[in-house]
């Protein structure tokens, strides 16, 4: 089966403060499964490392105040695209991230408090009939 991951579950220092979240079950899930690591933010522009963003409104804000929503509708649907290119039904997603949370993200006040929604991308993938699933979530696909 093909699925989309996070590039920073591999290991990938892509993450807004330049490093990565390298996940041991995301590794294992490499030799179950053909993944497709994906980063929507630096596939929609932005560059590494980044300052924070979070959805505020439904717009994604940066901590300085500067509105990055397009950086990150752009990086969603290339991300969208890998997807229907590789025919994946499924994403493993970097939980609370405001492009690849699912369920769950930073509420916008840059304290660490989270609300219930999805990221950019998780609700692009979703909204398409891809499942999406967070780093804590992988034993589904073990």
């Amino acid at each position: 089966m093909n699925v989309l991951i996070s590039a920073c579950l591999l290991g990938v220092a892509c993450r807004y403060d330049g490093r990565s979240v390298e996940n041991a079950g995301a590794i294992k899930l490499l030799g179950r499964h053909n993944c497709i690591p994906v980063c929507a933010e630096i596939l929609g522009g932005l560059p590494t490392p980044r300052l924070p963003c979070e959805s505020v409104g439904g717009k994604i804000i940066r901590s300085d105040g500067a509105d990055m929503t397009e950086q990150y509708v752009r990086g969603a649907n290339e991300v969208l695209r890998l997807a229907r290119l590789y025919g994946c039904s499924v994403a493993v997603l970097k939980e609370r991230s405001p492009s690849c949370g699912g369920g769950k993200i930073y509420d916008g006040s840059f304290r660490g408090l989270l609300t219930d929604g999805d990221g950019v991308t998780a609700a692009l993938l979703k909204a398409h009939g891809i499942k999406v699933i967070g780093e804590s979530q992988l034993e589904e696909l073990l």
